[in-house]
């Protein structure tokens, strides 16, 4: 996107004009709201519902990873009960704070 005043480069003189003036200001305002649309569009629920499921992935991950460790060194089993309660508990959580209801 140009620069308003990239466009008036050559005619500094006509920048002094009221009516260049106000379309100065219409454009800036303009591409500020340009801006705020681009930032409101790029928190859609399709990219907070991507980052949740990566989020789960990972835990699962986590949680497998934990039960290899345990059966190989012969250790106590994890507490998958509270694990599958936390991770409900946040994805509860997360779905209320973004309005995603299923």
């Amino acid at each position: 996107m140009k620069n308003i005043r990239q466009i008036f480069k050559d005619k500094d003189y006509l920048l002094k004009e009221s009516e260049v003036e106000q379309l100065i200001t219409y454009c800036e305002g303009l591409q500020d709201e340009i801006v705020e649309f681009k930032f409101e569009k790029e928190k859609s629920k399709e990219k907070v519902l991507l980052e949740i499921i990566r989020e789960i992935s990972n835990s699962c991950q986590d949680i497998q990873k934990q039960q290899h460790e345990h059966e190989r060194f012969d250790y106590e089993a994890p507490d998958y009960r509270t694990a599958v309660l936390n991770l409900k508990k946040y994805l509860d959580d997360r779905c209320r704070e973004e309005r995603i209801y299923f």
